[in-house]
């Protein structure tokens, strides 16, 4: 039997009752789809449920629909048609959000990944496997390991990336397995020091210090282990060095204000020369 269809007050949703799984929002395809609304009026329902104590005079908390409840909000509507739901508990709700939207517009694995960990954050699932099974649970066994990972990077690298939605999910599980083999140090030092504020640009910082991570040379170990060589130097006015693998040997990156310093490079030749002679 379908659910009975409602016209609800928009005063009376609560918008936010649930963790959203899209973190961005288009401002193009949200013109596009009041645009839509204003000429054809809404064509989808929301989907809201009851929620058993009203929030600030809410009386409905919202499962999908996030993006037409906002532009009919933005339109000046009373009220917008809603199929209202019977969720078993909020993470059933949540399951149904994430069923909408993965059927009608696919989010980011950064999006799922922050979904996850905000819901483990709010204690609504008593662990990630927990979170994953409800939320995401007709997906294989490969793809539940990708969440995993997805959770791990979101969890290291939340707030600190530029647009971290446009990340791939072969950038991500590299960026998880080099977390795993103990690079998180010198990843989220290297992401600080990168100087952008783009993703393009950070990628380009993070790159080497990946490939090195999952490519050890002369069975180098990982940062903090006893044997580990010295991969970045930081001195107390600010200048930091850092070594970087190459496809033909090594390169040391200077970075930090005191990097520019007139003469600094003149003085490291001179020294590498010391060491190993003049060219013949």
């Amino acid at each position: 039997m379908t659910d009975p269809l409602h016209n609800i007050p928009l005063s009376e949703i609560f918008a936010d009752a649930l963790p959203r799984d899209r973190a961005t929002q288009d401002p193009e395809a949200q013109a596009e789809l009041e645009h839509s609304i204003l000429t054809h009026g809404l064509r989808q329902p929301i989907e809201v449920w009851q929620l058993s104590q009203p929030q600030d005079g809410h009386r409905y908390g919202l499962i999908s629909g996030h993006r037409r409840l906002a532009a009919c909000r933005r339109l000046g509507h009373e009220t917008i048609p809603a199929f209202l739901r019977s969720p078993r508990d909020i993470p059933d709700a949540l399951a149904a959000m994430v069923t909408e939207n993965e059927i009608r517009a696919q989010i980011s694995p950064w999006e799922k990944g922050k979904l996850i960990l905000d819901c483990l954050r709010t204690g609504l699932f008593d662990s990630e496997d927990a979170a994953i099974a409800t939320l995401f649970g007709p997906l294989s066994r490969q793809k539940k390991a990708r969440l995993r990972s997805i959770t791990l990077v979101v969890e290291i690298f939340d707030g600190a990336l530029a647009t971290p939605e446009r990340l791939s999910i072969s950038r991500i599980e590299r960026l998880a397995s080099a977390l795993r083999a103990g690079w998180e140090d010198l990843l989220s030092d290297t992401l600080r020091t990168s100087g952008s504020d783009t993703l393009a640009g950070q990628w380009s910082a993070l790159e080497p210090v990946i490939h090195e991570a999952l490519n050890p040379q002369n069975e180098d170990t990982a940062p903090g282990t006893p044997t580990a060589p010295r991969r970045s130097i930081k001195f107390a006015r600010g200048l930091q060095i850092r070594r970087e693998v190459t496809r033909s040997g090594w390169i040391l990156r200077f970075s930090g204000p005191e990097a520019r310093v007139p003469g600094l490079m003149d003085d490291v030749m001179e020294t590498i020369e010391r060491l190993f002679g003049t060219e013949g």
